[in-house]
């Protein structure tokens, strides 16, 4: 097994999201995805963007919207790493993602990422707004790098 990274478009990495992700549908925008590749076969995405808070918006953080495997050993840790080396590149001064209240993080703690604090969770629905949740709603834990 010799995982890599590569470069992969928005519209392929949200097939993947989409064919495998456990709680989450594709994004609709991005800044950049990352595929991980075991030799030749896919075997993982990320998708990171303009954070989904509008009050962590300040042009120097990106978030990872979206880190999906097919279970690989290492594939998370690897596309977590490789995102944060890529934002570093491009003059982001922090890296944000989260996790559910249920989830541990560890391929985030192999990557270097340390808990920044957990949300209380909520719905994006307003009266004013209408949203349909079909993603958790609960607490979460946010991670940065």
């Amino acid at each position: 097994m010799s995982l890599t990274i590569a470069p992969i478009g928005l519209r392929a990495a949200n097939a993947y999201v989409t064919d495998l992700h456990r709680h989450h549908g594709p994004t609709r925008g991005h800044k950049f995805s990352i595929a991980c590749l075991d030799d030749d076969r896919l075997c993982g995405v990320a998708i990171a963007g303009r954070p989904v808070a509008r009050a962590l918006d300040d042009g120097y953080t990106l978030e990872v919207l979206r880190v999906c495997t097919d279970g690989t050993p290492n594939a998370c840790s690897k596309l977590y790493g490789a995102v944060r080396r890529a934002a570093r590149e491009m003059g982001y001064r922090k890296v944000i993602t989260y996790t559910l209240a249920e989830e541990s993080g560890a391929s985030l703690r192999a990557a270097g990422w340390s808990v920044d604090g957990t949300t209380r969770g909520d719905s994006w629905d307003r009266p004013n707004r209408p949203r349909d949740d079909r993603h958790p709603i609960g607490p979460k834990t946010r991670w940065s790098a």
